[in-house]
């Protein structure tokens, strides 16, 4: 039985594997596809996300799982969501760079939070004078969102005063 707390790469996959028998990458791709319409009518599905791979109930289903196991999605701030957002169709961003868009200073809280949920990292600093730091998603935001890829985010159509989201 395989089981994981965070997504599959296929690299782990064939790691599992004797070096005599490991499968080649295409052979796994071949039957984690298989293994996905093997899903289609059940309350499962295998999902790609973030370049790896996961079995999860399907979003059909989550209201059910919710009352079975009194389950409470932890409720975020507007501000901790629009701090995430910025950062998400920004980076990497400085938190300078976050309040001149937002209008209002960061909380300390706020990154904290971002950090310790594994949704955002400091990735550097920018080379300029007082070199501030740099923050930027990670592969866990993309699990934790549900995404393959930056590239599943949706476009948003928004007034002029926020071009910020489409130099994306």
């Amino acid at each position: 039985m395989l089981t994981s707390e965070t997504p599959i790469s296929t690299e782990q996959i064939r790691s599992l594997f004797s070096d005599d028998e490991r499968p080649d990458v295409r052979d796994v791709e071949r039957a984690l596809l298989e293994l996905e319409r093997d899903c289609d009518h059940r309350g499962i599905e295998l999902k790609k996300v973030a370049n790896c791979y996961r079995y999860q109930s399907r979003k059909e289903y989550s209201h059910w799982l919710q009352k079975l196991f009194e389950i409470r999605p932890r409720r975020y701030s507007r501000a901790l969501m629009e701090t995430l957002s910025i950062i998400v169709y920004q980076q990497p961003v400085t938190r300078g760079e976050i309040e001149n868009i937002r209008g209002v200073s960061v909380s300390t809280e706020i990154m904290r939070t971002l950090i310790s949920n594994e949704w955002v990292q400091q990735t550097g600093y920018k080379q300029v004078p007082g070199r501030p730091a740099l923050f930027r998603t990670t592969r866990k935001f993309l699990e934790d969102f549900n995404l393959k890829s930056l590239d599943d985010l949706p476009v948003i159509d928004l007034p002029d005063k926020l071009d910020w989201v489409r130099q994306r």
